[in-house]
């Protein structure tokens, strides 16, 4: 079927997801999204999604911290808590371009003699006197003897006097010191995320570099005689390989160092090899290969690696044959090969795991969370919880395109998930929490 027609059905409010190993289906039929199942045999213990992340995040442990230039730092997390050595503003000083004056000496017709000038820049420790005025401009420290200051505006210059055309109050205009930040405040807490508005408060302070967690460092491997490097000649039966450019890119996003990326055909020891070679790495991310059918080696080559796996199969869909090990100091994470399922189980587990090597706090594993308003209904009565994905705009959530687990055309358009319980229920209209990655 052509993008076309997958767009068209989406116009027409017709979304079909199917999952072939499982002969299940999910569908938006006019308003509704269903989802529905066959019986199935579950050969292997399936666990939670909670379940999966408390024994992922639970195995994996912080990296040494590092310092790094300011400038470096956005979007990494804190190493160390972080107190203000110094007040901000460091001085009082004038909010306005105006006269510095005491302002129990000034009222509306007073005309103050003007005693000098302060810009902003060195302290020229000037003084005033009852009956005095000091011109001073924006950012300028005050003189001692100043508790006020009035805007330019409101006063009329005649030569070295100031008159007056409006009253002053104690402290109007004056940026008091430690206004905004007093010395011994915390300003950044270990684990918190570095934005771009925190690095300018860190460089107020006079800091030029911060302790942040270590860098992780990864490997993409992917699986499967049936995957094509794009630009190259398609055979019939083949498709272009699009995990890795997907796992990679979701890896820098991360801020992870992505140092190869690796595709295998079915061949064990070809796989084996890649393995062998990716598990020097900090993480190791496998798409493909991860279930039971006759060219799943992933398990084997990990076993022959030395490999220990803590879980297999998670019930999430889509993403069910999930697996997570380690290889000495190695995570392992193997991902299924359909794209929509290592798109959602990379946010799921990946993610959170590299961020807790990263140093962040218990806060910023979970994805962000906000509340939209459904647009149509969603029915899952499948056996396992089911992450929808869709747009989030303007605070309404819309399922986009086929939810089937290789549909990429609905995930290009989509920016949240939408978490279906199994057995859920939701109408029309309901406030639903919705998770965010951009």
């Amino acid at each position: 079927m052509g993008s076309g027609d997958a767009r068209q059905r989406w116009a027409d409010g017709v979304i079909r997801c199917k999952n072939e190993s499982r002969r299940r289906n999910s569908f938006v039929r006019g308003n509704q999204v269903e989802a529905r199942v066959q019986p199935k045999n579950a050969r292997a213990p399936v666990i939670s999604v909670d379940e999966a992340l408390a024994r992922i995040v639970a195995n994996v442990r912080r990296l040494p911290p590092r310092e790094v230039a300011l400038l470096d730092a956005v979007d990494r997390f804190a190493a160390r808590d972080v107190s203000a050595g110094l007040s901000l503003p460091p001085f009082d000083n004038s909010s306005v371009d105006g006269y510095a004056v005491m302002a129990a000496s000034c009222a509306i017709g007073t005309r103050l003699k003007v005693v000098g000038e302060q810009a902003a820049g060195p302290d020229r420790s000037l003084s005033i006197q009852p009956g005095e005025a000091l011109r001073i401009l924006t950012g300028a420290p005050l003189p001692a003897g100043a508790d006020a200051v009035i805007m330019q505006e409101e006063t009329e210059r005649e030569g070295n006097e100031v008159l007056l055309k409006a009253e002053v109050r104690p402290g109007e205009f004056v940026r008091q010191r430690g206004g905004d930040v007093t010395e011994g405040q915390k300003l950044l807490a270990a684990g918190e995320r570095v934005r771009t508005q925190t690095v300018a408060l860190l460089a107020a302070q006079g800091m030029s570099s911060l302790q942040v967690g270590g860098e992780v460092q990864a490997t993409v491997v992917s699986t499967g005689d049936e995957l094509v490097a794009p630009g190259s000649p398609l055979r019939a039966g083949q498709i272009y390989e699009s995990n890795s450019i997907l796992l990679q890119t979701m890896l820098t996003n991360c801020g992870v160092d992505v140092v190869s990326v690796t595709h295998c055909q079915d061949r064990a020891e070809e796989i084996e090899a890649a393995l062998r070679a990716g598990a020097r790495c900090d993480v190791m991310v496998i798409t493909g290969g991860v279930s039971v059918g006759a060219h799943d080696l992933v398990k084997p080559a990990l076993a022959k690696i030395g490999a220990t796996l803590d879980l297999w199969k998670v019930a999430v869909k889509p993403g069910k044959p999930f697996l997570f090990g380690r290889a000495n100091e190695c995570a392992v994470f193997g991902l299924p090969g359909n794209p929509i399922s290592a798109f959602v189980t990379f946010l799921l587990f990946v993610r959170p795991a590299i961020f807790k090597l990263m140093g962040a706090d218990d806060a910023e594993l979970r994805l962000p969370e906000s509340t939209a308003r459904l647009r149509v209904a969603v029915h899952n009565d499948a056996a396992r919880p089911h992450y929808v994905r869709g747009s989030l705009r303007h605070g309404s959530f819309t399922p986009v395109g086929l939810q089937e687990s290789h549909a990429l055309f609905g995930l290009s358009r989509s920016n949240a998930l939408l978490l279906a319980p199994s057995g859920a229920e939701i109408a029309a209209g309901e406030l639903v929490t919705v998770s965010t990655w951009e």
